[in-house]
């Protein structure tokens, strides 16, 4: 058998369904990924991450086990609501249109919030945040509480002068709240670009839909990689989507924060998330119970690019409700193409 045909029937047979039977499957891995990042040398800015996942028991994969195939799909998670702000729950594939940089494209897939989550809570533990700590740390606890599902997992990073992964992807909920409790009092330096970098990366090689939580001022002081853009071109590329919980403004807003508060806006509107502003400790709570509430009734649906469309360019996407005028759509507002490989041995 020739090592082309050889690869095809790996491919065939590694890859399951994305959703029902007798649509578009998704290209997809066997097994569980394994618990660390992935670099691909044709996304703009690729290294590998830092915090590599700390294996534990019971959280070792053997490499060998993993078969990893290269997929076209764009997902768009989005959130529609009517007027009033209420949760619409009974759309279907055809309601929704889709325009890539102005142009019509078709959409393969929808899935509801059955779709697994793989998440990242990135927790300010800088010196930049001291306001009201126990408290936030008490929201994010109950937060994991309410969102997390048996097929869903978290991650939590620290944010520090060396922002660190201190929980890898796990379901088990009390090893979640563990490693918020143990967190310590708020020191050093905001490594936020850097933290939001590794996540993104770490999150890449997972199914369903990736999810970037923040808890944080928002202020950026000492990461390595500096550079909003840069920044926001890897979370893109890898298919995330960004919430943000901006705490730590209790007593007032100063320029420095603003101009966080602006980024973060951006961040989460272009990845189709959402930044909360909570200025009193109880509306911590509400911040949390939104987002938790957002991804319980989400659509997820699937573009598959044409090959020519693999250009290395950020490409503009306008989601949108063809059958109603009276409801709003909350989604990804671009996605990275990354170009394919120049040479590849079959």
């Amino acid at each position: 058998m020739s090592c082309s045909l050889a690869l095809i029937v790996i491919c065939l047979i590694a890859a399951p369904a994305w959703s029902q039977s007798g649509r578009r499957q998704e290209p997809g891995k066997t097994g569980k990924p394994p618990q660390g990042p992935i670099a691909d040398p044709n996304r703009p800015g690729s290294r590998s991450s830092p915090n590599r996942p700390a294996k534990s028991t019971g959280d070792e994969i053997d490499p060998d086990d993993v078969v990893k195939i290269s997929s076209n799909l764009v997902p768009i998670p989005a959130s529609v609501v009517d007027r009033r702000g209420n949760a619409i729950i009974n759309l279907k594939l055809d309601d929704f249109e889709l325009q890539v940089d102005g142009e019509m494209r078709p959409l393969s897939e929808l899935t509801r919030s059955e779709t697994s989550v793989r998440m990242a809570m990135l927790f300010d533990n800088s010196g930049s945040l001291d306001a009201a700590r126990e408290f936030e740390k008490q929201a994010a606890i109950r937060f994991f509480r309410k969102v997390m599902r048996a097929k869903d997992e978290a991650a939590i990073y620290s944010i520090e002068t060396d922002s660190r992964l201190a929980q890898p992807l796990t379901n088990d909920v009390l090893r979640l709240e563990q490693t918020i409790t143990m967190f310590g009092k708020p020191e050093g330096g905001t490594s936020l670009f850097d933290a939001i970098i590794s996540a993104a990366t770490y999150l890449r090689p997972y199914p369903g839909r990736r999810v970037i939580v923040i808890v944080s001022d928002g202020i950026e002081t000492t990461s390595r990689h500096s550079d909003f853009d840069f920044m926001m071109q890897h979370v893109l590329a890898d298919d995330c989507q960004v919430y943000v919980v901006q705490t730590g403004l209790y007593e007032g807003a100063n320029v420095r924060a603003l101009a966080a508060e602006r980024r973060m806006e951006q961040l989460s509107g272009q990845t189709g998330g959402a930044v909360y502003l909570p200025k009193t400790t109880d509306q911590l709570d509400v911040a949390f119970d939104q987002i938790a509430a957002d991804l319980a009734q989400q659509y997820v649906l699937s573009y598959y690019p044409s090959a020519e469309q693999r250009d290395g360019q950020l490409h503009k996407l306008e989601l949108r409700v063809k059958t109603r005028n009276d409801v709003r759509v909350k989604s990804r507002k671009v996605y990275y193409a990354p170009k394919p490989p120049a040479s590849a041995n079959y």
